[in-house]
């Protein structure tokens, strides 16, 4: 898989980038549109002006999966990510979860999935063909609020925060009756992850409003100068998972 700490800080993709090539589009159900471009080997998925991921930005979409299964540290964890995107969320599970783990990945945008078997195959590398996985073209949410005590851990990266910039219908997870299906959906000790460009701390204070115990951290989104840096939620459900011992 192509690592992000390759490609140089300068690499950004703009309207009028004479550089950068569309390779495709993929339409919103809110009527938006996503805009998969390449330059040179670096490819990006641009929502208007914002550069929503790239190919060499992967440090904190890694660091979601890597440190949501070090806090769970379970052999035959049952894992959900919410949003496919180039699969450096996934690849990173992949990693860090026990050969008996399952990972549902539930994406929302059907040309998201036909990039990753395209375009970005190269990138993905194979691991949507891991028996671990079953991929699903459906919103995240649906599965969250269908399967009550399902999950030991829930990644989301749907969009670039809690505010719903790529479809209102994210605020549906990020609200306070969205916190709690959540919640609902966890096992006890379970993690909800959620990935965000920036602070918010009326956001934190949901999560902690929703019943979870709440641990945020900062994440360089890569090993260059002037990386951008992003956070990450770790809401944990109180109680034990099934694989810690009792305590004594």
């Amino acid at each position: 898989m192509t690592s992000g700490n390759e490609a140089p800080a300068s690499v950004w993709f703009e309207d009028d980038d004479d550089l950068a090539t569309l390779v495709s589009t993929a339409r919103l159900p809110d009527g938006g549109e996503l805009r998969l471009m390449r330059r040179d080997e670096y490819f990006a998925i641009m929502y208007g002006r914002e550069q929503l991921m790239s190919s060499w930005d992967s440090g904190s979409e890694e660091a979601l999966a890597r440190l949501v299964c070090e806090r769970l540290a379970l052999r035959d964890a049952r894992l959900l990510i919410g949003g496919l995107g180039m699969g450096f969320t996934l690849a990173a599970a992949l990693r860090a979860a026990s050969p008996e783990a399952t990972i549902l990945v539930a994406e929302l945008v059907p040309e998201v999935v036909d990039w990753a078997m395209g375009p970005l195959a190269h990138i993905f590398d194979g691991s949507l063909d891991d028996p671990r996985v079953t991929l699903d073209i459906c919103d995240v949410h649906d599965v969250i609020i269908r399967n009550p005590g399902a999950f030991d851990g829930i990644l989301l990266d749907v969009d670039n925060g809690p505010d719903g910039l790529l479809d209102l219908a994210n605020d549906r997870l990020y609200c306070n009756w969205g916190l709690r299906a959540a919640y609902a959906a966890l096992r006890p000790g379970g993690i909800l992850g959620i990935w965000s460009a920036y602070r918010d701390d009326a956001f934190f204070d949901r999560l902690v409003k929703a019943g979870f115990e709440v641990d945020e951290q900062d994440i360089e989104a890569g090993d260059y100068p002037k990386a951008h840096c992003h956070l990450i939620w770790f809401a944990r459900k109180p109680g034990r998972a099934a694989d810690e011992p009792a305590a004594r």
